[in-house]
């Protein structure tokens, strides 16, 4: 088995989670979270790239001929980006799609009165 064989499922999760939190949220609010993932992940794949080539020098891990593509970036194997990937979608996709349901909670509730305690 190859290691981007392994790293599909969670890209492709991550990326319909993404696109499911961009449905919900209003245009100007979608074209500014587009622009900060693209930020986002422009920051931590180029941290990847370095951390994992430093790390993969000194020796504190490898990866084995014939279960990678075989392109890298510096001394990381390209498979090596698909989890930063998935974690800059999905981490702001989830954090909106838990926002949204506990503001729909809380409109479902009410105002509150003068003096009740928030949980």
């Amino acid at each position: 088995m190859t290691y981007l064989l392994i790293c599909i499922p969670f890209v492709l999760v991550a990326a319909i989670t993404a696109l499911i939190s961009l449905r919900r949220m209003p245009a100007p609010a979608r074209s500014r979270r587009i622009l900060a993932t693209a930020i986002g992940a422009a920051v931590l794949l180029v941290l990847t790239a370095v951390f994992d080539s430093i790390m993969i020098s000194a020796g504190l891990f490898g990866y084995a001929d014939g279960t990678r593509l075989g392109p890298t970036v510096g001394l990381a194997p390209v498979e090596d980006f698909a989890y930063p990937l998935a974690a800059v979608l999905l981490v702001p996709a989830v954090f909106t799609i838990v926002a949204g349901r506990r503001r729909a909670s809380r409109r479902a509730q009410g105002p509150r009165s003068v003096g009740e305690e928030s949980s």
